[in-house]
């Protein structure tokens, strides 16, 4: 879907939009049983993030090549800038997933859905009252999906905290993607910001002592299904994903797209419970089932709340 046939100004580009967000929180519910599958191949942080970031970056580059897309001075510079917090979401996510459940990663990091729209107000972004309501009911449904009674905090650990930071750094990455995308070719942007992650994450864990460096990366790269979680990574969850997000969200305000995201989470849990990658199998408890729903609800109110409050106001 090229940005040519997205309409800012009309209901149908809208919907495209929509429905390509949604999409793309498919895709990244799926990558949180890759990363762990990967983690647990003994692969380290910084090994998976660099692999998958080069891999992404150089199809990227090659795409863009193709399409004759011009690198812009703005476009580079606003790249930079979104592969900054890129970064930092990443390496707090992956890491965070090494000490905390498939499912519970997911759900944590989903909580960008009440930091987007604290960040869209520094920002003077677009605030409708239907998407700050959906985000307090997603926020509401994510409690429960995380919460585990009688645990000790909670059943709050490092991993968790590591993982809620990511998911601040998340709301900034969610409302500058708004942002630059409107000025911005969505390929320059993905490119540039996916190349950033690559770069840095090469220089970090080039620096790093065993066993979180590059020391144990030939054994598990030998291993055929650890490159098929990496090519999931890498050409699903970073280059579909990255292009189609700085794509969609010209045409979505940043807290719509971040409810729109929210279903991430209850994905990447109904691909634990499935069982579908070796070694990651999850369940969830009727409380968190009942997030999930609230999620979802939260969803509907953002994308239906304002047509439906329009046809209520009198003319």
């Amino acid at each position: 879907m090229s940005s040519e046939a997205l309409s800012s100004h009309s209901s149908k580009g809208h919907a495209l939009a929509a429905l390509g967000a949604g999409l793309l929180a498919v895709v990244w519910g799926g990558s949180f049983a890759a990363m762990k599958y990967l983690l647990n191949s003994g692969l380290s942080v910084g090994s998976v993030l660099t692999v998958r970031f080069f891999l992404g970056a150089g199809c990227l580059w090659l795409l863009a090549k193709a399409f004759r897309v011009p690198f812009t001075r703005q476009a580079v510079r606003d790249g930079l800038v979104l592969g900054f917090w890129l970064t930092l979401v990443f390496w707090l996510q992956t890491d965070g997933l090494r000490f905390t459940t498939t499912t519970k990663s997911g759900f944590i990091t989903g909580l960008y859905v009440l930091f987007t729209p604290a960040v869209s107000i520094l920002f003077r972004e677009r605030f409708g009252f239907a998407h700050g309501l959906g985000a307090l009911v997603a926020a509401l449904g994510l409690y429960f999906l995380v919460h585990e009674p009688g645990a000790p905090f909670g059943g709050w650990n490092w991993g968790d905290t590591e993982t809620l930071l990511c998911a601040v750094g998340c709301g900034f990455h969610i409302v500058l993607t708004t942002r630059f995308s409107r000025r911005s070719s969505g390929w320059v942007l993905a490119t540039m910001q996916v190349a950033v992650v690559a770069v840095v994450s090469l220089v970090i864990t080039a620096l790093l002592p065993a066993p979180h460096g590059f020391q144990n990366l030939l054994k598990p790269l030998s291993q055929p299904q650890v490159w098929v979680a990496m090519a999931y990574l890498s050409l699903l969850a970073t280059v579909l994903a990255f292009w189609g997000m700085s794509t969609f969200q010209a045409y979505l305000g940043a807290t719509e797209a971040a409810i729109l995201y929210s279903m991430e989470p209850v994905y990447a849990a109904l691909i634990a419970m499935a069982g579908l990658v070796p070694g990651v199998q999850e369940r969830l408890a009727p409380s968190q089932i009942f997030g999930g729903l609230l999620l979802f609800s939260a969803m509907v109110l953002a994308e239906l709340g304002p047509r439906w409050w329009k046809k209520e106001r009198p003319s």
